[in-house]
């Protein structure tokens, strides 16, 4: 895939609601010489000439200037577990109300979404519901829910929307957090930063070759956002789905377990995720679950205080433990929480210490 490259037009089947294209101005880009633009937005970074479309296939340029085509057009909401998203250490057993657009700026073989992700890029026609950020701050309170996830598909390309509807949940008291691949420009970043409270990035792999043959994309900026992220003060967590033959070999993980805790800190929850066949990878193996337990152990042994094994039913890779004593202080079941023993300022009821995370304790 090659950086700044002038991406393909745009098709009438591409981008529709209903059949009918719904426009609206986008942020974070700059005009260029013979009314092409350059879109700052994700590390793509795309030039874009006139009456062509962007890497993600959701971003236009109509008469120099930058249109995004999915700005307020839900394509799935829904509420959710905030553990489900995965946020194990952000207000443990609360709900979280779930929206997302269609579209991505990756193309990844394995893509568990990939109905909404890339269908734009697959020139689908795709069914949204214009929705106003003032429905999904209202839709988000009438659900209990203490946050507003935007997920599903990547965020980053809906930005315009998710930072609307964000300055307006926050200014309700409702949390905002990104479910996303991180590979947003430090521009976009520092524009919507203040209003997310916390962010699950997904660390596809520890190798620039695996980004770029199966994602079309690079891993240092992800990188680059991660450490960003954690300087902003976002509450972080990071999951890695390991697929057999791609990005299992223990010294890759062992590479990832490092970063986190050398860059994002010990307390950086760590969700290690089963793949099984899907999309492009249907003939591909599923991971051995002993491939995850040793995963979680690499972690383990590289000092990182929580790490959980997902994707693979139920099970006890799910159990918080307080980093001093090691005493269990949350159990789960899959989604669920089962027990909540953490008590006010995150503390361990076995010996007092601290427990990484935001609003820990069992009466939120």
């Amino acid at each position: 895939m090659q950086e700044n490259a002038i991406i393909k037009k745009h098709t009438s089947q591409v981008n529709t609601v209903g059949g009918n294209v719904s426009r609206h101005k986008a942020r974070l880009y700059e005009k260029l010489p013979e009314h092409k633009v350059r879109c700052h937005l994700c590390a793509h970074r795309c030039t874009i000439a006139e009456g062509r479309i962007g890497i993600c296939f959701v971003r236009e340029n109509i008469d120099g200037q930058l249109y995004t085509s999915t700005y307020g057009n839900l394509i799935s909401r829904h509420v959710d577990p905030i553990e489900k998203k995965p946020l194990y250490h952000f207000y443990p057993g609360s709900k979280t109300y779930s929206i997302a657009t269609p579209g991505c700026n990756f193309r990844c073989q394995w893509c568990q979404n990939w109905e909404i992700s890339q269908a734009p890029r697959l020139e689908e026609p795709w069914a949204g519901q214009k929705t106003s950020t003032e429905e999904v701050v209202l839709a988000a309170q009438a659900s209990d829910s203490q946050s507003i996830a935007y997920t599903y598909t990547e965020p980053t390309i809906f930005f315009e929307y998710a930072f609307d509807v964000a300055k307006k949940a926050s200014a309700q008291g409702i949390a905002n957090v990104l479910i996303t691949n991180g590979y947003m420009t430090e521009e976009m970043l520092a524009v919507l930063h203040r209003y997310i409270d916390a962010a699950n990035v997904d660390l596809k792999a520890f190798q620039d070759k695996t980004y770029r043959r199966y994602i079309g994309a690079r891993l240092q900026p992800i990188l680059d956002t991660l450490i960003r992220m954690k300087k902003l003060g976002i509450w972080l967590e990071v999951t890695t789905m390991i697929i057999p033959d791609l990005n299992d070999n223990p010294s890759e993980l062992r590479d990832i377990a490092r970063f986190i805790f050398q860059e994002l800190g010990p307390g950086t929850p760590w969700h290690i995720s089963r793949f099984f066949p899907y999309y492009q990878m249907a003939d591909h193996p599923s991971t051995p679950k002993e491939t995850l337990r040793k995963a979680l152990e690499i972690g383990l042994e590289e000092g990182l205080h929580h790490v959980y094994l997902g994707n693979i039913g139920r099970q006890s890779g799910n159990v918080t433990r307080c980093p001093t004593c090691k005493g269990v202080t949350i159990r789960r079941s899959q989604f669920g929480v089962l027990e909540n023993q953490i008590e006010q300022d995150n503390l361990c009821p076995h010996c007092g210490g601290e427990v990484d995370g935001v609003g820990l304790a069992r009466s939120n």
